[in-house]
């Protein structure tokens, strides 16, 4: 989702049809907060389909019967992806090096060009 979030503000910031122009402290605050704003809506998911449907989404661990501890990890691991994410794309944009996240957006591009017409 950091990836995703990364991606769609990146879009609208070097898209010439937009008009606005974000600094990368701001861009990676977005990916960041969008990977754990849509974390957080699937945890709210699975909560409410253990509850209203009867599903098994959040497995007991660690002799947790409550599913909390499962919740909290996906939580925790969702958090760290979107920051190493974030600070990857802060990074790229900072310093225009080639790296593994210059492939990513060059593939991105390449697959939606229509995204980026003059």
């Amino acid at each position: 989702m950091g990836i995703l979030g990364f991606l769609l503000v990146y879009v609208l910031n070097e898209s010439e049809r937009v008009d606005i122009h974000m600094r990368p402290r701001f861009v990676a605050l977005f990916a960041f907060l969008f990977a754990a704003a849509v974390g957080t809506l699937w945890e709210i998911f699975e909560f409410a389909m253990d509850q209203i449907a009867g599903t098994y989404m959040q497995k007991p661990m660690f002799g947790d019967p409550s599913g909390l501890t499962d919740t909290m990890w996906d939580m925790i691991v969702n958090t760290l992806g979107a920051l190493g994410i974030s600070a990857l794309g802060w990074w790229y944009m900072r310093h225009r090096e080639r790296s593994f996240i210059e492939t990513w957006i060059r593939k991105f591009i390449e697959h939606n060009p229509r995204l980026f017409r003059s």
